[in-house]
């Protein structure tokens, strides 16, 4: 699939987006004989999906991996649905972060930055190297912007998400062999874009699918609407924002990792860690103190 395939498909009335998305949904469920289930994370693109899945196939299974470090309010509410499993994960964020490094900017930058330490401990001139050298200015791989965080005091890692999330999941398919439908929009860029782009919805070789990749944000939140879906309660109500001409929440804008600093240097003030301090304090305390991200907060130049 090429962008503007994913640009067109984007811009399809939500009623083509329910029948094609339905269609995916089936399409994966025959092809492995209803050997399936839900990764639910209580968020609102699983939530629909979630939704969609059921009115299809009321006895699908959903998964939810409880990483410790999710929203209180995010735990209670996977609870108030029937036939969801819980997963965790072997090791607890406190001893990834100590092991591998601190989730910043984002999933790509950390990547690099990691394996760019990596190459000049052990003396190699790699791309990833060069990334940071302004050598390829102007192109989508130019990451010198961030070479200052080279020479951070701190380990700096991508893997939290891997050791969190993708590897409880691999392990539940491996044992039970069942294949999962995921909730991830390529609107939100980055590697779920590049990944969306590779495969389209359904990915039968790693028996995974994303049939809400061709959504927007402001689908998902049309889908709620209409069906008047309850939401996790940290997101606040849904309104309609007449000056933005939209739909949007009065609470927190999403609901993964509460410890993720993954785009909080492009978030305006008060950004999540400022409204975690008001909101949920002890959480706060926990990332912030004990933790020691406000060393990690200070080096980058993020409020908290």
């Amino acid at each position: 699939m090429d962008m503007n395939e994913l640009k067109l498909m984007q811009n399809y009335p939500l009623s083509i987006k329910i029948s094609k998305t339905q269609f995916r949904i089936r399409e994966f469920y025959e092809y492995f004989n209803g050997e399936v289930y839900v990764a639910f994370s209580g968020g609102n693109d699983s939530l629909v999906m979630l939704h969609i899945i059921r009115s299809m196939y009321p006895d699908v299974k959903a998964v939810f991996v409880d990483t410790g470090v999710e929203f209180p309010e995010v735990r209670k509410f996977v609870k108030t649905f029937d036939n969801v499993i819980f997963l965790k994960p072997q090791k607890n964020f406190s001893q990834i972060i100590t092991d591998y490094g601190y989730p910043i900017i984002s999933k790509d930058v950390s990547n690099s930055i990691r394996l760019a330490r990596k190459n000049i401990i052990e003396g190699k001139d790699t791309y990833r190297v060069r990334q940071f050298d302004g050598s390829q200015k102007g192109s989508r791989f130019d990451k010198s912007k961030w070479k200052f965080l080279l020479d951070a005091p701190f380990k700096i890692s991508e893997q939290c998400c891997d050791e969190l999330k993708k590897k409880p999941f691999k392990k539940f398919e491996k044992e039970t062999g069942l294949k999962g439908y995921i909730g991830v929009l390529a609107s939100e860029g980055g590697v779920r874009l590049q990944g969306y782009l590779k495969t389209g919805c359904n990915n039968y070789r790693f028996g995974n699918s994303k049939p809400l990749g061709f959504w927007t944000h402001q689908d998902i939140l049309q889908y709620i609407k209409i069906y008047n879906l309850n939401m996790c309660p940290v997101y606040g109500d849904l309104i309609f924002d007449e000056a933005r001409n939209k739909l949007v929440v009065t609470g927190e804008p999403r609901t993964g990792c509460m410890g993720c600093m993954f785009g909080c240097h492009l978030e305006k003030s008060p950004n999540r860690f400022e409204r975690m301090k008001i909101s949920h304090p002890h959480m706060y305390n926990y990332f912030i103190e004990k933790l020691n991200f406000k060393s990690v907060l200070d080096y980058i130049n993020i409020k908290y």
